[in-house]
């Protein structure tokens, strides 16, 4: 007797054959017009072990095909349309309710999908977590929604400057649990990939690892809450931290162009987490500045696959708001006498030619005014960009874009060569090695390498960004900063005070007095040697400034060349 092939199985929108005993081809090939797109398994007269599914077997193929199929998913019928007329039907539609997780993508005001946060900020449900590289800023995008109170956590690598939320935290009004940037990135992306947890060097031998850092403050200025430690685990010799994926109830996405089938492009530094937002997402809301009918994006043009996409509106609030417009000095007179700008000239004879260089904010971005004649580098930013170029230059034509920024939310251009991505493949770029130099700021050093830069308990909430994933990757790290605090205090110090962003990772240290090169691997015993000095300054002076001892190097101490 013929038996018949078992019904597909689904998941999802997918469908899957499961294969049956004897099965035997149709005498007839079905019409051209019945193939299908979904992920199909393949029933021929043939032998086909599980192995095979989807295969066509070797030999000859006479083309009779057995095909399990769903409407919506022959290419002769019309595709659904996943557009939706306003964000408030979107929301309603995504099933969204207090106490949920959100993924919102952006990085600052870049990729916001502002659209979408004003009509939850409006109407949605309170009690919310919010998983977001940044906070952005005060009124506008997710400050809005921190102001209407329907949140209660935030999960972010950085505050930036959203006054408002600093303020909500230090007075109890939010939780603030604090993730290194790529960290993130990468929790929504193993989340998208099916993976439980992922294990990343990011936080290593810190209190982020071992807990401790204030999720949420009393009125009276006490923690309350503090964040648990976490699984850590040695591979080779290196201790790596073991995180979760991070899978939210819903995403909210912003997108420069989509089709009406949910496919995504994404412009410039505002892809950023978008894509990592959208894979993670259990329900993904889209918006786009221009909404196309399916088939009208080439198929390599497309970031994001609208498989991920649930449902898409077209944005209505394209504010597009510039968090720093910067503009190119070109031919105004530069004040160079600043101890700031001799450390970043300083900090630029450093770059080697063919290099690929990330700049922290601050002093290290403004290294990238005074690269050496004839060195060409490539700068990464690491919000989504491998070549970042000057500051617009009014004076040819060029404005300030929303859509290129710098890791300080400065307005840039991108050189000829430039490419853009998401969080998640710059942050792998990073880890896996790939970049040769990282240069960031600090606010303590320590004689072993170690760094603080991003807490300051009870006085100042900064965030780690990127600056954890970046120190803790094979990369040669130099900090740069003042070499003592405005009152005077030193600030590279025989033990840091404050929390730590990574431990044992400083290359090197160029402040406004001298150059410490700093022997974290322990090669000569550890600590510090003095290599330069800034003209006018001497060894008792810096000793005089510097809370732990260290060496001098043999000979004459050059002087710090601009």
């Amino acid at each position: 007797m013929r038996q018949q092939p078992v019904m597909p199985t689904r998941s999802s929108t997918r469908v899957f054959i499961r294969y049956g005993a004897s099965i035997r081809s149709p005498s007839s090939k079905p019409p051209a017009a019945c193939r299908c797109i979904a992920s199909l398994g393949i029933l021929t007269s043939s032998p086909v072990s599980r192995q095979q599914k989807g295969v066509f077997p070797s030999g000859d193929f006479s083309g009779k095909l057995l095909l399990a199929r769903r409407g919506i998913h022959h290419h002769k019928i019309t595709p659904v349309s996943k557009v939706c007329s306003d964000a408030k039907t979107a929301l309603e539609l995504s099933g969204l309710k207090a106490g949920d997780t959100v993924a919102v993508g952006g990085f600052g005001t870049g990729g916001t999908p502002e659209t979408l946060l004003n009509a939850l900020a409006k109407g949605g449900p309170d009690n919310l977590t919010i998983a977001s590289l940044t906070a952005g800023i005060d009124s506008f995008g997710l400050g809005r929604l921190f102001e209407s109170g329907k949140v209660k956590r935030m999960i972010g690598s950085y505050v930036g400057e959203n006054k408002n939320f600093e303020r909500m935290f230090f007075t109890g009004e939010l939780e603030v649990e604090l993730v290194p940037q790529g960290t993130i990135a990468a929790r929504l992306r193993a989340a998208g990939s099916g993976m439980p947890a992922i294990f990343t060097p990011a936080g290593a031998g810190t209190m982020y690892a071992n807990g401790g850092i204030p999720v949420k403050y009393g009125k009276d200025g006490s923690v309350v809450l503090a964040s648990e430690p976490r699984p850590t685990q040695m591979f080779d010799g290196k201790e790596y931290v073991m995180e979760y994926a991070l899978r939210p109830e819903v995403s909210l996405v912003k997108a420069y162009k989509a089709d009406t089938r949910g496919n995504l492009i994404f412009r410039g530094t505002s892809q950023n987490s978008n894509p990592d937002c959208a894979v993670a997402g259990k329900v993904v809301l889209a918006e786009a500045e221009s909404i196309v009918e399916a088939g009208e994006l080439d198929p390599d043009e497309i970031h994001l696959s609208g498989v991920y996409v649930d449902h898409l509106i077209l944005a209505t609030d394209n504010e597009k708001r510039i968090e720093r417009l910067r503009l190119s000095s070109a031919g105004n007179v530069e004040d160079t006498s600043g101890p700031r700008v001799k450390i970043a000239k300083r900090a630029a004879k450093e770059f080697k030619d063919g290099m690929y260089v990330n700049l922290g904010i601050g002093i290290p971005t403004m290294t990238s005014n005074y690269i050496p004649e004839g060195v060409h580098i490539e700068l990464q930013g690491e919000n989504g960009l491998m070549g970042l170029g000057p500051y617009p230059d009014p004076s040819i034509g060029q404005i300030g874009d929303c859509d290129f920024i710098n890791a300080s939310k400065e307005t840039i251009t991108a050189i000829k060569g430039a490419s853009s991505f998401s969080s998640s493949e710059s942050f792998s770029m990073i880890r896996g090695g790939h970049i040769d130099l990282t240069i960031l700021g600090g606010m303590e050093c320590s004689s072993s390498g170690d760094l603080a830069s991003f807490f300051i308990p009870g006085k100042l909430l900064k965030g780690m960004g990127g600056a954890m994933d970046l120190v803790s990757s094979p990369s040669t790290v130099i900090v740069t900063m003042e070499h003592t605090a405005r009152n005077g205090s030193p600030k590279i110090l025989e033990k840091c005070t404050l929390p730590l962003t990574g431990k044992g990772v400083v290359d090197r240290i160029i402040t406004d007095m001298c150059v410490f090169d700093c022997d974290k691997k322990g090669l000569r015993n550890g600590g510090l040697t003095l290599v330069e000095l800034a003209s006018g300054v001497t060894v008792d002076y810096v000793r005089e400034a510097t809370a732990c001892s260290f060496d001098v190097i043999d000979g004459d101490i050059p002087l710090m060349e601009y």
